[in-house]
């Protein structure tokens, strides 16, 4: 059964508080094993700074991870008015985050051009460029259904679980290291597994996971497809060189 209503009758809205809060906390869990060496903790590990660019690229998705767990607080709080105000700010974080993220790409790519491999960096370049695209698709949709909590909270989740694959593909693991699609395994099993408890507390199956899983999964197929063809490489050395 898919549907966009409410949790069930028999099903505890404190429950579903708990479920958001604790996907927010994984969520952050998440993110900081894949950057603790790289930025958190940068300082014990790397005595290079990071530029502004990337600072500004960490502190942004940071931000959005934590405003997360902020916004499913509030809720389960019932400051729902607080909700509402940081909603706005939310959404002026989420243009930026698309903007920086495509700067670092950028910038990041730009330089593996020149110092290794520019067939394969061109290739890659695919992988920021649909994080860029699922996020943005699936926060838009959030805003626009902001006044169907039940859609609109799924889509916030699934966009803010979807950036993530930058995190795992930094986890020591070594099916991840050794495996090119191992990152994309590991926040793809996180993500179904979130569903899947969702669905089988309430149920039923919400239709922001519906179209939104789906989005997620094939955007991490088509990317290294698409990264492999000559159009592709070509176009992308319109932008990185």
């Amino acid at each position: 059964m898919i549907a966009d209503t409410p949790a069930r009758r028999g099903s505890s809205r404190q429950a579903e508080h708990v479920f958001f809060i604790a996907a927010a906390i994984i969520g952050i869990a998440v993110m900081f094993a894949g950057f603790a060496k790289t930025y958190f903790l940068r300082s014990s590990y790397h005595p290079e700074p990071l530029s502004i660019t990337l600072k500004l690229h960490g502190a942004a998705f940071t931000a959005w991870v934590l405003l997360l767990l902020v916004q499913t607080t509030l809720v389960s709080a019932r400051r729902v008015d607080i909700h509402r105000k940081l909603g706005w700010l939310g959404a002026g974080l989420a243009a930026f985050m698309v903007v920086i993220a495509m700067r670092a790409a950028v910038i990041a790519v730009h330089a593996a051009v020149l110092c290794c491999n520019a067939e394969l960096a061109r290739g890659f370049f695919t992988v920021p460029v649909a994080d860029v695209i699922v996020f943005s698709v699936l926060v838009g949709s959030a805003v626009t259904y902001r006044r169907e909590p039940a859609t609109h909270k799924r889509l916030m989740l699934l966009a803010t679980l979807a950036i993530l694959d930058a995190a795992t593909t930094r986890w020591p693991f070594q099916f991840i290291q050794t495996w090119k699609y191992g990152y994309y395994v590991a926040i793809d099993a996180i993500i179904l597994a979130v569903v899947a408890y969702d669905t089988i507390a309430r149920r039923q199956l919400a239709r922001a996971y519906a179209w939104g899983v789906p989005l997620v999964i094939a955007s991490h197929v088509l990317r290294e497809l698409i990264g492999k063809t000559a159009v592709w490489r070509s176009f992308a050395s319109i932008f990185v060189g």
